[in-house]
């Protein structure tokens, strides 16, 4: 497991109706304040700040297409030629990082194809690097070199 250290970060919160939202700065609106959604917005901070992943190469909660199925991946990093590159699935942080959690991102990258899968839930995350249909676990989150 990869424990991650978090750069400083003041989210830009909002209450209205009796519900919190969050600024999500990669889709530029807000979004519900969820536990799931605290972490993706500390991992995109982590992404984006520590990694120093372009935020133009980044998608969050896009839809794709498991034959009939209609699904949402929570965060995909694309490479400088607009390939996906890393696919990342957010968890609230009472989630163990179980095989179930890493089923679900092998079932995405049945469509997307990419090199590098994450799976994190706040405070931990596991990432692996697939290579001829094999999974090899990494000890840390791969380099920006996209």
């Amino acid at each position: 497991m990869i424990k991650i250290e978090y750069p400083s970060y003041q989210p830009k919160i909002k209450k209205e109706n009796d519900k919190e939202f969050i600024f999500d700065e990669v889709r530029k609106r807000w979004v519900i304040l969820t536990p799931e959604e605290w972490v993706r917005q500390n991992f995109l901070q982590y992404l984006i700040q520590v990694k120093e992943y372009p935020a133009s190469l980044i998608a969050v909660e896009k839809e794709i297409k498991l034959g009939e199925l209609k699904k949402r991946f929570d965060i995909v990093v694309y490479d400088k030629l607009s390939q996906p590159w890393m696919i990342i699935e957010c968890k609230e942080m009472n989630v163990d990082l179980s095989k179930n959690v890493l089923d679900q991102v092998l079932r995405y990258n049945i469509t997307m194809q990419v090199p590098y899968l994450v799976i994190t839930n706040g405070s931990y995350c596991m990432a692996f690097q697939c290579i001829n249909n094999n999974l090899k676990e990494l000890g840390e989150m791969p380099g920006k070199n996209l």
